[in-house]
């Protein structure tokens, strides 16, 4: 089964490297210069690349990656991606070239307009892998840039119906921060309170508190949680009104979060 291994840009960013023998892959390369360094210590050709979406942390190091390489770039094709050679669009099944490692692509609008994300079964992959950028992060989601809170809510309800033993590789180390808005919205939720003292203690080792799982999420992420009542209540409070459905409760959520 292939490795997949953080490789940390920026401030909180993760770029994904996935390897299978001498050849890797990587996830939205916002930095070429982590990718490099990793490339040259592990002596790994660069095959492909992977993007979620068109913003800068993620795409910021594409251009470069692919000078002077055969590689192909996949990304969404409703989004302009630096030096992209093959477009994707949700259900379309891509193999990674040369690794014999296939995923299905999925389209999960909101953050941006095109954004879509990347599947993999246990045949390929041994547990089932989720890439999926800024859409959903350990203990939280993105930000709506370009989408509505129910196109929003529709494509996290695709990724949670995954596999609950889908591993979630999101592109952020936000998950402290994410699981203590978590707590303020279901404080007698004691998932919540174990999870934090796990991921604690891996920050504090020095580890990421990434990949997730879909189970994680499912017990304890208020944005998969809109249909709990608890989770409905604290959104209604905070808002002050009556919400429209699950969908009014996962708006709420997110714009209290905004300001968290």
């Amino acid at each position: 089964m292939p490795a997949i291994i953080p490789l940390p840009a920026f401030s909180d960013n993760y770029i994904w490297a996935i390897r299978a023998g001498d050849r890797a892959v990587v996830v939205d390369p916002g930095d070429e210069g982590p990718v490099e360094s990793w490339l040259e210590r592990e002596r790994v050709e660069l095959v492909a690349i992977l993007v979620t979406h068109h913003h800068p942390d993620h795409t910021g190091g594409v251009a470069a990656l692919a000078r002077g390489r055969p590689i192909t770039v996949f990304g969404p094709a409703r989004e302009s991606i630096p030096a992209c050679t093959r477009p994707v669009g949700g259900g379309e099944r891509i193999v990674l070239p040369g690794m014999a490692l296939s995923l299905e692509v999925v389209d999960v609008p909101g953050h941006t307009a095109g954004h879509v994300a990347y599947v993999g079964g246990r045949r390929d992959w041994g547990d089932p892998v989720l890439f999926c950028g800024d859409t959903l992060f350990a203990g939280g989601c993105g930000r709506l840039f370009e989408g509505t809170a129910e196109v929003m809510h529709a494509s996290l309800a695709k990724l949670a119906a995954l596999a609950p033993d889908t591993r979630v590789y999101c592109a952020h180390e936000y998950t402290i921060a994410n699981l203590r808005f978590a707590a303020a919205v279901e404080p007698g939720n004691p998932g919540i309170a174990a999870r934090v003292e796990r991921e604690l203690a891996k920050r504090e080792a020095g580890l990421p508190t990434v990949p997730s799982t879909l189970a994680d999420e499912a017990a304890t992420n208020p944005f998969l949680r809109a249909r709990v009542p608890a989770v409905a209540a604290a959104a209604v409070a905070r808002a002050g009104h009556a919400l429209d459905g699950e969908v009014g409760v996962f708006a709420a959520l997110r714009a209290w979060k905004n300001v968290f």
